[in-house]
């Protein structure tokens, strides 16, 4: 049971990186290689796509993961500026997957797997417009109204800015009241099955 809940940890983050992987390069940055170990130079990047040592920490992961799947049998490409790696997608994707050798190696380098850094997952997410962050804020006003007092406000660009209490009741009650703002229906259709 274990192995399987560790199999989907991994293919959930092969998918991540794989859809997260699209970007361009300024040339201005070094990518860590499996042969140099992950070691990285630090470069100059823009605001959006994040920067810090938490970036280069999760780069220089990323690139020890790579290396230990290469040394597992696997061809994985090098992870980019931000850590994303590309494993390709459509068919490559659901083909590699499934291929019981990738399997084992995910397995195999599963300890070198880290969390995201929020300036990276922030990076790889569209920019939001004007009427869509208006709608955070109408939400997170609702919520903060309804019963989720410590419910974080939207940062200028509209996305969370902090962590909340989901289990209290009056973070469910106003989950339900202000669901409808978001596009959650108030009442939830009865389930089937």
């Amino acid at each position: 049971m274990r192995t399987n809940r560790v199999l989907l940890a991994v293919a959930a983050s092969v998918m991540a990186f794989a859809l997260t992987g699209c970007g361009g390069d300024d040339g201005g940055s070094k990518v860590p290689t499996a042969a140099s170990g992950g070691a990285t130079t630090a470069s100059g990047s823009s605001a959006g796509n994040g920067s810090g040592d938490d970036v280069a920490a999760y780069v220089a992961a990323q690139g020890k993961y790579v290396k230990c799947l290469r040394e597992n049998g696997i061809d994985a490409p090098d992870p980019d500026a931000q850590g994303n790696i590309d494993f390709g997608g459509g068919d490559n994707l659901r083909a590699l997957k499934k291929d019981p050798k990738f399997k084992t190696a995910s397995v195999a380098c599963a300890e070198y797997l880290t969390a995201v850094p929020e300036s990276v997952e922030k990076g790889n997410q569209p920019a939001l417009t004007a009427a869509q962050i208006k709608v955070k804020q109408e939400y997170a006003t609702c919520m903060q109204k309804n019963g989720a007092a410590d419910f974080p406000d939207p940062g200028a660009d509209g996305l969370g800015q902090g962590e909340w209490d989901q289990t209290s009741a009056g973070a469910k009650r106003a989950t339900r009241v202000c669901g409808p703002i978001i596009g959650v229906p108030a009442t939830a259709a009865p389930g089937k099955g």
